[in-house]
């Protein structure tokens, strides 16, 4: 069964309210004739109710940046998978950002995971190797370990509704990126056969698996020709309405089926 491309638009620590409303609506007429794309965008949490009203009805749906796996409780600055549920369809936990500025762990990526799914929404699921470890040759057994980490208690079921993005933390934003082949071959043994060990060929072969780290217009074709890479997570060309639309219009004529 062909897999719908899925390319979303982290905005990390950008665009105020007013600012990500004006962007939704400028971004959506642009994007909806591609509906063989599922095309996703993640404000920050200040902006994230006003942006999934500016964009209720339209095709663009709505991600948060992280989410926390209680429901309530004493956890100041948080905000919990439950109280995202009536605004998004997808949170992104485990970005390299915030394993490396917040302290996120394997254990509590796979925290918020369950949480996320227990809530009816879906996980992006963000794993990747650091330079070093890429080049001590560490890659596959290390991203291997962040998705068994991550998927430990989730059902054949639910795996229906996860999303992992493989994003190279040496890649991000600094314009570098890895060839097609070689995120590839990273993304093939390291997270769909690691899902195939751990559940059957069916999970694994129905698993969308995003590459993320200085994508753009001008190299998303090749990441999109490639067997295993089901779309993109992307950072600073989610920030421009073109941008984001190029990627989606060669999301939908590369692999859209």
């Amino acid at each position: 069964m062909p897999r719908t491309p899925i390319i979303a638009g982290n905005w990390k620590m950008h665009k105020t309210p007013e600012e990500a409303v004006a962007f939704a609506q400028q971004l959506a007429p642009m994007v909806e004739p591609y509906d063989n794309v599922e095309r996703v965008v993640a404000p920050t949490f200040l902006a994230l109710g006003a942006v999934a009203a500016a964009l209720d009805g339209s095709p663009v749906k709505v991600a948060a940046q992280d989410g926390h796996w209680e429901t309530s409780g004493a956890y100041t600055s948080q905000v919990s998978a439950a109280m995202l549920q009536p605004f998004v369809d997808y949170v992104i936990i485990g970005h390299s950002e915030c394993r490396a500025y917040l302290n996120e762990t394997d254990e509590n990526v796979n925290k918020k995971a369950r949480a996320i799914l227990t809530c009816g929404l879906s996980p992006i699921i963000a794993v990747g190797e650091s330079l070093a470890q890429n080049e001590a040759g560490d890659t596959v057994d290390f991203v291997r370990g962040q998705v068994s980490a991550a998927l430990d208690g989730i059902s054949a079921d639910e795996m229906g509704r996860v999303v992992i993005a493989y994003e190279p933390i040496w890649a991000i934003g600094t314009g570098r990126s890895a060839s097609g082949e070689q995120a590839d071959a990273i993304i093939r043994s390291a997270v769909r056969d690691t899902v195939c060990a751990l559940y059957d060929d069916a999970v694994a072969d129905a698993l969308r698996i995003q590459y993320g780290g200085s994508v753009k217009p001008g190299n998303m074709e090749e990441f999109m020709t490639q067997p295993n890479i089901d779309g993109a997570l992307v950072g600073g060309a989610s920030l421009q309405s073109d941008d984001f639309a190029a990627l989606v219009e060669i999301a939908s004529r590369v692999k859209g089926a």
